[in-house]
């Protein structure tokens, strides 16, 4: 292939990747039917799951896959906890005066800190849609469909699913954050 053709091809390629965010940008505003078509490819593949009765392998990776996007979610971008650790050490070596006032996600009296989420809503529904299909497409080869005996996949998943989530609403309660906004007061609205 000479010079000319690689440039074209990337010419293409660049053309291609422009027109794929454009339809990804696109989609932005549309939070309930991005999620509607994320719950649609999630049912899809679990009946492919089901009805086939095989590759329980590729559904638990994609299980923990997610769960791991969830907790990511859940979690807010700069974590308290370190925080915490790092103005302790700083009391410890006496290195300079206190930066805020009150405790660490104080409402009464401390700083006003919105809650920054490590994983924003849109890149978790794109890894996880490009996730879900990535598990659907290898749930038709055969070489993905490894024996194992579900009941147990599925057990440690609940399993790993409830100590994990135990742990994070810990972490929520303890440093005080709510990841949600379902109850907060929204202005601009009408």
């Amino acid at each position: 292939m000479d010079q000319t053709g690689i440039q074209k091809a990337q010419a293409t390629a660049v053309k291609y990747a422009r027109l794929y965010q454009t339809y990804l940008d696109q989609t932005v505003p549309h939070l309930w039917a991005r999620w509607g078509a994320f719950a649609g490819l999630l049912v899809v593949f679990m009946l492919r799951i089901v009805f086939a009765q095989g590759w329980y392998i590729v559904c638990y990776t994609l299980g923990i896959y997610l769960l791991n996007l969830f907790l990511a979610f859940l979690q807010p971008k700069f974590d308290p906890s370190l925080e915490q650790e790092i103005r302790d050490q700083d009391v410890e070596e006496g290195e300079g005066l206190p930066t805020t006032s009150g405790d660490v996600g104080a409402s009464d009296g401390g700083e006003f800190r919105p809650f920054i989420r490590r994983l924003p809503e849109f890149k978790f529904w794109y890894k996880g849609i490009r996730a879900t299909a990535i598990g659907f497409v290898c749930s038709w080869f055969s070489i993905f469909d490894i024996p194992v005996f579900w009941p147990i996949l599925l057990m440690y998943f609940i399993i790993l699913f409830a100590l994990t989530m135990r742990r994070q609403i810990q972490h929520m309660i303890k440093y005080r954050y709510v990841p949600f906004d379902l109850g907060k007061t929204k202005y601009g609205r009408h």
